[in-house]
């Protein structure tokens, strides 16, 4: 990939949009991904960017970076369809505990909902959902899904979402793979009835409250963001100026988006997810195989195959006024998470340069280790 143009103007930019750094005291420490943040504000019309990477292997840091103005270290923001690796882990968990079967049809546990149209939820199963091969349509398609707007505007519950995406034609064949929020919709009333709880409740139960992830929430019909917070960009067309998003009824996202979190929560979700502690190794193994979607997607996350022959694992999440994502090692030893304050990325080429400079760093000089990282 080329170096883009604005790369020879870093120092400048740097100084002119406030770039900020830390770092753990006792290992001093700088991250080649830092670079791009400004890039994200200059080139990719961001208002404001930050990351937090760590890595357990050497030399270990902690370590956080901005850029532009807005963005502190314990901001909340919303996290969009990260919010789907969470889910897909409460479903795994249900899996292991004999509570549902992955090859278990959708009319087992929700009869005739998913019914018309060329969809019939006896022929969906659970793991089609959770890779994104059953053919259903995405709901947040339809016209005003966001906004309550239109056709769409009783899209403020999962059941809502599913009826909006049965109403349309079915978008790919089923057993392809085709990425769907109405998927995570479904996965999400699931949980409910093999349960009796929300899955927000599960996610707390399961997740939230054994890692500690205080900064982490499910907020319903909430539409605030925890304090401390930035604001929240959105513009509906490219010619268009920014607007504040930062109010937001998240309902229309659901299972599949609505989750609140912190940098630092979700480096210490993915490094607890990976390494083991939220599932057994079967269950991870399920986890990340790719095979049923072509090798694009496992069970609610995706991997990354880098230049330096690295493969990553994580999600990324866009909503309205957020974009996020977060990438690990298959150990979760080293993770990164990285955010900016709009949903409007207008260089996606950024974001691969900015994963790359984090995981496949120039090689140390002769006679010093290279980072520890697993494959």
């Amino acid at each position: 990939m080329p170096i883009p143009r604005a790369l020879l103007a870093a120092p400048l930019v740097l100084s002119l949009l406030g770039l900020g750094t830390a770092s753990l005291p006792s290992e001093p420490h700088s991250t080649p991904a830092a670079s791009y943040l400004p890039r994200l504000v200059v080139q990719g019309g961001a208002p404001a960017a930050a990351l937090l990477a760590r890595n357990s292997a050497y030399p270990p840091y902690d370590f956080y970076s901005s850029a532009g103005s807005g963005i502190r270290p314990d901001d909340h923001f919303r996290a969009g369809s990260i919010t789907k690796t969470f889910v897909a882990t409460v479903v795994l968990q249900l899996a292991d505990e004999g509570r549902l079967r992955l090859s278990d049809p959708v009319d087992r546990y929700l009869p005739g909902l998913i019914r018309g149209n060329g969809n019939d939820g006896r022929r969906i199963s659970l793991s089609a959902l959770l890779t994104h091969t059953s053919g259903l349509s995405d709901y947040t398609d339809v016209p005003g899904a966001a906004d309550g707007a239109g056709p769409s505007a009783r899209v403020r519950s999962g059941t809502g979402a599913v009826r909006a995406a049965v109403a349309r034609n079915p978008a790919p064949t089923r057993g392809i793979y085709s990425y769907s929020n109405t998927n995570y919709a479904v996965l999400g009333l699931v949980v409910q009835r093999v349960t009796g709880h929300t899955y927000a409740t599960e996610i707390r139960h399961r997740i939230l409250t054994p890692l500690h992830l205080d900064g982490t929430s499910l907020p319903g019909a909430r539409t605030g963001l925890p304090a401390p917070h930035s604001r929240g960009y959105h513009r509906d067309r490219p010619e268009e100026a920014l607007r504040d998003v930062t109010a937001l009824d998240p309902r229309f996202a659901g299972a599949a988006g609505e989750l609140i979190s912190t940098l630092t929560d979700l480096n210490r979700f993915y490094t607890a997810l990976l390494s083991g502690r939220l599932l057994p190794p079967a269950r991870l193994r399920e986890l990340l195989d790719t095979r049923s979607a072509q090798g694009a997607y496992g069970l609610g996350i995706y991997p990354q195959r880098l230049s330096c022959g690295i493969t990553v694992w994580g999600h990324d999440g866009r909503i309205q006024g957020s974009f996020a994502r977060t990438v690990a090692t298959r150990d979760g030893g080293h993770t990164l998470t990285f955010r900016i304050n709009t949903d409007a990325l207008s260089d996606e080429a950024l974001e691969t340069g900015l994963v790359e400079a984090e995981f496949c760093p120039a090689p140390p000089p002769a006679g010093q280790p290279r980072n520890s990282q697993s494959p």
